[in-house]
């Protein structure tokens, strides 16, 4: 058979491979500041995590093509559908996210969030006060730290698997991953069309949107 002709196409604009990649580095931060009690780094480290999803929320709603909700989140079935040739070695030929690894996205963005936000309720005897706390019934408060402790750890639990499916996929289907997230370009066959990309000025101004409310959430008290 004749090979199919491919062609580099960029998949993942800047907004998002940045955004991947500080998340990555933020989530690392967060672990080893809580680890060692460093509790200032720490809340810093999480309004700027909290900063970066609110935007990337809102870039999942008005981004680049490859970076909409609506454009890579599959049904369950089809992800189901793709996990089951997992072991088929072959290219990776979707412009962005397989069905399953958009589901893998909505989870780790859906765990960093919730962390996020029950961090601004915590109350206990190592963190200062979140913003939010003396807003709330004790029991409430006392609810959300004990949800921030069993959410990073279902978070941490989370990006373990994250890295391990894409360490799964290298060996035995034989796709890079991680070199897309860092060039943004996939090579795909020359009949795909290439995804529509978002300006930067958008992403710009989405960005200082997000910085606003998490810098208003965070000095709310």
């Amino acid at each position: 058979m004749t090979p199919t002709p491919r062609r580099p196409v960029t998949v993942w604009d800047l907004p998002v491979r940045l955004f991947h990649w500080s998340a990555a580095a933020l989530v690392a931060a967060l672990w080893v500041t809580e680890r060692w009690n460093w509790m200032d780094w720490h809340v810093l480290a999480g309004e700027t995590l909290l900063a970066l999803l609110l935007f990337r929320l809102l870039w999942g709603l008005f981004g680049s093509e490859t970076a909409r909700f609506a454009r890579f989140l599959a049904s369950p079935r089809a992800a189901l559908h793709h996990l089951a040739h997992l072991f088929a070695r072959e290219p990776d030929d979707e412009p962005g996210h397989n069905p399953a690894g958009g589901w893998m996205v909505v989870a780790l963005l859906g765990l960093m969030t919730a962390e996020c936000l029950t961090g601004i309720f915590v109350n206990n005897d190592v963190a200062d006060e979140g913003p939010f706390t003396e807003l709330v019934p004790a029991w409430f408060s006392n609810l959300m730290t004990d949800l921030h402790t069993i959410l990073f750890q279902a978070l941490i639990a989370a990006v373990t698997l994250h890295i391990a499916t894409v360490a799964l996929y290298f060996l035995l289907k034989g796709q890079n991953l991680v070199r897309p997230m860092l060039t943004g370009t996939k090579t795909l066959p020359t009949t795909t069309r290439p995804p529509k990309r978002a300006s930067l000025t958008r992403a710009l101004l989405l960005l200082a949107l997000a910085t606003a409310v998490t810098t208003a959430l965070a000095t709310w008290g």
